[in-house]
């Protein structure tokens, strides 16, 4: 049976309708026999299905409570052999609380997800204390370059992504693919060798304080934004990490970004 949990209004979905879409997703998951997968609003549950028959022990948080009947009918069998969970309830309320004791700390995130909630999710699962071993989304497409920066331009999102892991921009999904059709295309994004080893030297809290400080400005250099952090130091810290004042954040790297922040710690 599901697994109870606060009923929220339900909301609208695009429902994944391509299964060569869905063999690429659970192939890049890299599922491993009995592996724990948490999946994110399995919908009617075609992701699901190439779950299971990957070998994998899913558990499933579907928000929209008019799903939950059809999910429980169609894996009555995997739910009786223990191999599938269904949880109602919003992943954004649910999550750090309840996740670590449901996956025992060793799991994968797989999910398509609503766009809407896509970089609350990735923050909370990154940063999390349970960290997941590697994820695999379906986002928008534009958010999924911007991840991965391919146009050479980085942002405070992919270089938040990149301190905790490796993202991949795995291939686009037209929008055709979806059921109803959703405005833009989306793409299918994963992120690997998740950790928090980028912070074995420096404070976590810090470094977010000073990338959102020159993000914050992003078309200003930051020898003029950074001022706000380090003051009078500025140049000093910034030239000791191999750097001018005249770059702009979109132009740093995320080795940059750490040399300038163990400059000061």
């Amino acid at each position: 049976m599901a697994i109870p949990f606060q009923k929220k209004k339900s909301l609208g979905q695009n429902f994944l309708r391509s299964n060569s879409v869905v063999k690429k997703i659970v192939a890049s998951a890299h599922i491993e026999k009995d592996e724990i997968v948490l999946e994110v609003g399995p919908g009617k549950g075609i992701l699901t299905k190439a779950l299971l028959e990957a070998g994998a022990q899913v558990i499933a948080i579907e928000k929209d409570h008019r799903l939950i009947p059809e999910l429980l009918e169609t894996f009555q069998k995997e739910i009786s052999e223990k191999r599938f969970t269904l949880i109602e309830g919003d992943i954004l309320e649910l999550f750090p609380g309840d996740i670590p004791s449901i996956t025992q700390g060793n799991y994968k995130v797989v999910a398509n997800i609503p766009y809407y909630i896509s970089g609350a999710l990735l923050r909370i699962f990154l940063e999390s204390v349970c960290q997941p071993n590697s994820m695999v989304l379906m986002l928008q497409k534009e958010v999924a370059r911007r991840i991965v920066a391919r146009d050479g331009k980085e942002s405070i999102l992919s270089i938040s992504v990149k301190a905790y892991g490796v993202p991949k921009y795995i291939d686009t999904v037209k929008k055709e693919q979806f059921k109803p059709i959703p405005k833009v295309d989306s793409a299918i994004l994963a992120v690997e060798h998740i950790s928090r080893d980028f912070f074995t030297h420096i404070t976590q809290k810090y470094f977010f304080t000073v990338l959102k400080t020159a993000f914050g400005q992003k078309r200003k250099t930051i020898g003029n934004t950074l001022r706000k952090v380090f003051a009078e130091k500025t140049e000093n810290i910034l030239t000791s990490a191999g750097l001018t004042k005249n770059v702009r954040p979109e132009d740093l790297t995320l080795v940059d970004w750490k040399r300038i922040v163990s400059g000061v710690q």
